[in-house]
């Protein structure tokens, strides 16, 4: 087990929060439509603090568990493109105006590190006890991918969840933005606003994607400190990645079916592993280097594959993938 102190934990929190603050200064207090030079510059920040991070990591631990933290790092980064899809989603939804999107996108993402820290933290303590919780990891990574891949062609329905519909009957609300406040008083009263809707949903939507990603880096480590910092990192540079990409992302539309295989071949590494470890050590794991080489070959196959599918037919358009066919949720509606 991997020995952090209380010091290296409290620096990197800090340096997440550090950064996160920043995000927030600069969505909040200064609202503008995000150009391709400013995304660049950005998205290119994030990802050499999170190199640079796990070149001190892998030089203070070891190299073993530095291919951990870039394998749980990819596999994070990777899954995080798929909420940029829903993102797109939601404010295409909701129409929300270009200068206050970044906004959303850096509350979100604050919403999404707290959540997946609870996940963290209540998935270490599983697997600390029990064993077979690789087990019902693995299944649940597996039902994710086998959903996904038959979903793919599809996006979320975030229109007509059901935290959208009740809140419609249950919450006051306003028909504009407001200058992009949350809560605001019309004749006395007091009404919240469509962008306190889509932090909701996005909430809503965090929660989610937490249940499928925490299990899918704990399928490459057991160190919580590997998957929380693989967690923070891939999660910190989604607001500038968001305005970069956000142009391209119809154009990966064999993502979702990379995705699927990604968490199909991570759902079976951790069945192997709870076999190996509860039934028979002659049980074969899959080693994490080899995790590696596969997800970054499957995600290489993917992007190509999709470059030359749009090329060739340029009414292709990508999807988020649902975890559940529209049909099947307006029949559960009715």
């Amino acid at each position: 087990m991997l020995q952090i102190g209380w010091g290296t934990w409290a620096l990197t929190v800090g340096l997440v929060v550090a950064l996160l603050t920043v995000d927030l200064v600069v969505a909040a207090v200064r609202p503008h439509r995000i150009r391709f030079g400013e995304a660049t510059a950005w998205s290119v920040c994030y990802i050499l603090v999170a190199v640079l991070f796990g070149v001190w990591f892998t030089t203070a631990h070891g190299s073993d568990l530095g291919v951990e933290y870039f394998t749980g790092y990819l596999v994070e980064k990777s899954l995080s493109v798929d909420n940029l899809f829903v993102f797109v989603v939601i404010m295409t939804t909701f129409s929300v105006p270009e200068r206050h999107q970044q906004k959303v996108l850096t509350f979100g993402i604050a919403l999404a590190l707290a959540m997946r820290a609870v996940f963290i933290a209540i998935g270490a303590g599983l697997i600390s006890l029990f064993s077979f919780v690789f087990l019902l990891f693995g299944l649940l990574l597996i039902y994710t991918a086998v959903q996904l891949f038959r979903h793919r062609d599809e996006d979320q329905d975030v229109e007509n969840s059901l935290v959208v519909r009740t809140a419609h009957r249950v919450l006051p609300l306003t028909d504009d933005y407001v200058d992009g406040k949350l809560v605001t008083r019309v004749d006395g009263r007091r009404m919240v606003t469509p962008l306190f809707l889509v932090l909701l949903v996005i909430g809503t939507i965090d929660v989610l994607f937490a249940v499928d990603s925490i299990p899918a880096v704990y399928g490459i480590t057991k160190e919580p400190y590997i998957v929380s910092a693989a967690n923070a990192f891939a999660l910190l540079g989604l607001r500038a990645l968001y305005f970069l990409v956000k142009g391209l992302l119809d154009r990966l539309v064999y993502l979702s079916t990379g995705l699927s295989i990604i968490l199909g071949f991570i759902g079976v590494k951790l069945l192997l592993q709870w076999a190996h470890e509860d039934i028979s050590t002659s049980v074969p794991e899959i080693p994490t280097l080899a995790s590696l080489g596969v997800i970054v070959v499957v995600l290489a196959v993917v992007t190509v594959a999709s470059l030359v599918k749009v090329r060739r037919d340029p009414t292709a358009r990508a999807h988020s993938g649902a975890m559940q066919a529209r049909r099947e949720r307006e029949s559960a509606r009715r």
